[in-house]
């Protein structure tokens, strides 16, 4: 599988792509061409389009959740005439407020084209030769909610399974990334981690820090890439325990 970071809050330097607090990844699985998230504008498609990537090949989307940083982008890609399925957690595109803003999804699936087929579901879900979505997370592992109101149960990840370990693709962690990792362990029936990417939702929150450093620290990870709303002092912390790596626009990674 190959994985390339569309959309980041940085970009890999010198390779002169646009950034964005959103995020977006695109995963290619045999035959199957995966969008994870969609950024928050027409970023990822202008990146896309630089590094000759043909968004007319995408045969599924997928959404961690329902944030307009990862759904708002898909406003401008409705004109796609490909058959796509869509895949989400049932809550997805409900009314989203925080501190008084409106950050929801901009469009209802429903209101979607005729050619993209939705799929939601709150149980885990197989979506290609070696891909789940995660579905509903269980939150039993990770005590300190990374979102103070913790209402965001849509929030979902995707899980890769290949030569006896495991990869943990996240789009923000809202519902916890140790509780993230618990689960893809429990789907997959493996405890041995390659790789972890995407935002850890560590923002300012030395507690918080601290309990997912404490957690990662007795897993067996190869390297993490945390990135979009992981903070600097996050990072530097996650680093004491965890073989850590950059990422930004233009990373590409093969599993």
């Amino acid at each position: 599988m190959k994985l390339t970071v569309l959309c980041d809050n940085n970009s890999i330097i010198d390779n002169y792509l646009l950034a964005e607090p959103a995020l977006s990844f695109l995963l290619e699985d045999k035959e199957d061409v995966i969008l994870f998230d969609t950024g928050y504008s027409d970023v990822f498609i202008r990146n896309a389009e630089k590094m000759g990537i043909d968004l007319g090949r995408i045969t599924k989307i997928v959404f961690s959740h329902g944030h307009n940083d990862h759904t708002r982008g898909v406003e401008n890609i409705l004109n796609l005439k490909q058959k796509i399925e869509v895949i989400a957690h049932p809550e997805v595109d409900g009314n989203k407020v925080y501190e008084g803003l409106d950050v929801s999804m901009p469009v209802k699936l429903k209101n979607f084209p005729g050619n993209f087929k939705i799929t939601t579901t709150r149980e885990p879900l197989k979506i290609s030769e070696n891909i789940w979505f995660l579905g509903e997370i269980k939150r039993e592992v990770q005590q300190i909610k990374p979102l103070g109101e913790d209402y965001l149960y849509d929030d979902s990840a995707l899980l890769y399974i290949g030569d006896n370990k495991i990869s943990i693709i996240t789009g923000c962690s809202h519902s916890g990334i140790c509780n993230i990792i618990e689960q893809a362990k429990r789907i997959s029936g493996i405890s041995d981690i390659d790789i972890v990417i995407g935002g850890f939702h560590m923002l300012n929150n030395p507690q918080l820090n601290k309990e997912v450093c404490d957690y990662l620290a007795k897993e067996k990870i190869n390297v993490i890439y945390p990135c979009h709303c992981t903070d600097l002092l996050a990072k530097i912390q996650l680093s004491k325990v965890c073989n850590i790596k950059e990422v930004g626009v233009g990373l590409i990674i093969d599993f």
